[in-house]
């Protein structure tokens, strides 16, 4: 299957903290571990545990940016992924923005040409890509 996410980050199932209705789900991707909150009904029906490989699905337009490395204290969305910005490519009025991580993985999100200005997001600079938990999936094979 193809899908329309630009993001589709490979990793390992670190552990599932269960709650009542959802659950988090922490995938190691690299370096780096990013988290999912996902209903407790798909943890069970896709056999989600850790050691389980899986794949972590985000949307680009899912994913903000921050200039630099250092991880924004006080922020609720739960991942903040630093990296170096390998591609920038300007649109009408939107453009798509992508970092490496450490790891090798690469995370792309899509943002206005106007924020990649403000930002100052240019290829060899360090950024956060920064997700919010629900709004990454999890697939399996």
């Amino acid at each position: 299957m193809k899908i329309s996410a630009r993001n589709m980050l490979k990793g390992t199932i670190e552990n599932v903290t269960e709650g009542a209705v959802n659950g988090v789900v922490a995938i190691k991707v690299g370096d780096d571990v990013v988290k999912a909150d996902i209903t407790m009904d798909a943890i069970r029906d896709l056999g989600l545990a850790a050691g389980k490989e899986c794949v972590a699905i985000i949307k680009a337009s899912s994913v903000m940016f921050a200039a630099g490395s250092e991880r924004i204290a006080q922020l609720s969305a739960r991942n903040q992924l630093a990296g170096t910005i390998v591609e920038v490519k300007e649109g009408a009025v939107n453009g798509h923005v992508t970092v490496e991580l450490p790891g090798g993985a690469r995370v792309k999100g899509s943002i206005t040409n106007e924020a990649i200005d403000a930002l100052g997001l240019k290829v060899g600079e360090k950024a956060l890509a920064v997700i919010k938990s629900t709004d990454v999936m999890v697939g399996v094979e």
